[in-house]
C-alpha cells in the first residue's frame, strides 16, 4: 500500500513545479503528431516504456539507498572512512553521484537533463520542509540541482516505503504530467483523457516490477531504454521556447 510520500509526491498540488512540464507533448502537438485521444494513448505508454522506466527505476533504486546512508549528525560521527570503504550495508559512499552520473547518461538530450534537474530543483524546497534529512544534503552535494526522480526516490525511502513506491509514484508522473496537459493544450474531455491514463495500469505495473528488479542490483545495469524522438523534440522545443511563447517549459 503507498505511504504518504509517495502519494504526496505524486499529488499534483505538490509545490514541485511539475505542472510546467508536459514532457514533449507540447512538441508533439506542435508537430501534429499527437491530434486527439487516439494518439494520445500511443504516445502516453511510449513514453511510460521509455523515459519513464528510467526515472522510475532511478526512483527505485535511490529508495534502496536513502535509508542506509542516513550520514552522520554532529553528535553521532564517526571517524571519515577511506576513499574506498565501504558502508555497513555494503555501498560504496559516491553511491549518489554514481546515480546521478548514470542518469545523466541515460538522459543524451541536454533538454531532458535540464527539465529533470529544473523539477528536481523545484521540488527540493519543499521536500526539505517536510523531511528534512542529512541525505538529502549528500544528494545535493552531488549537485545543487539533483534530478527529480532521485530526489523523490531519496524522499520516499526516507519516509519507510520501498523502491516499487517510489517507481510507481515516478512512473505514474512520467504520463499523468502529459496527460493534463493534454486536456490544456487540445481542449480534451478531461474524463476521457483520464481514462486514458488508467488504461496505462497494466504497463505501469509492469514498469514497476522490473525497476524494483533492477533497484537492488548494480547502477550500471539499470534499465537503458531510448526515445530518440522524445530527446529529438524536447531539443526543438527547447529552442522554440528561447524564440516563442510556449505553454510548458518543457
Amino acid at each position: 500500500m503507498p505511504g504518504l510520500a509517495s502519494l504526496v509526491l505524486a499529488d499534483s498540488r505538490f509545490p514541485g513545479g511539475g505542472h510546467v512540464h508536459s514532457g514533449g507533448l507540447e512538441e508533439a502537438v506542435a508537430r501534429g503528431l499527437v491530434t486527439g485521444l487516439d494518439d494520445l494513448g500511443p504516445f502516453l505508454r511510449g513514453r511510460l516504456r521509455t523515459a519513464g522506466l528510467i526515472a522510475a527505476s532511478f526512483a527505485a533504486a535511490a529508495a534502496v539507498l536513502a535509508p542506509t546512508r542516513p550520514g552522520p549528525t554532529p553528535a553521532t560521527r564517526e571517524p571519515q572512512r577511506a576513499p574506498d570503504a565501504r558502508s555497513d550495508s555494503g555501498l560504496p559512499p559516491d553511491r549518489w553521484a554514481e546515480l546521478d552520473g548514470e542518469l545523466d547518461a541515460r538522459t543524451p538530450s541536454p533538454a531532458q537533463r535540464d527539465a529533470s534537474r529544473a523539477q528536481g530543483r523545484g521540488t527540493l524546497r519543499a521536500v526539505r520542509a517536510a523531511w528534512p534529512s542529512p541525505v538529502l544534503d549528500a544528494l545535493v552535494a552531488v549537485h545543487p540541482r539533483p534530478h527529480h526522480p532521485l530526489l523523490a526516490g531519496a524522499v520516499i525511502g526516507l519516509a519507510g516505503d520501498g523502491p516499487a513506491e517510489a517507481a510507481r509514484c515516478i512512473g505514474y508522473l512520467a504520463v499523468s504530467g502529459p496527460a493534463s496537459a493534454a486536456v490544456r493544450l487540445l481542449g480534451l474531455d478531461p474524463f476521457a483523457v483520464n481514462a486514458t491514463l488508467v488504461r496505462l495500469g497494466d504497463d505501469l505495473d509492469d514498469v514497476v516490477a522490473t525497476a524494483e528488479r533492477a533497484a537492488h542490483g548494480p547502477v550500471a545495469d539499470l534499465p537503458a531504454p531510448s526515445a530518440p524522438v522524445l530527446d529529438l523534440m524536447a531539443q526543438t522545443h527547447a529552442r522554440q521556447h528561447g524564440e516563442h511563447v510556449r505553454l510548458f517549459v518543457s
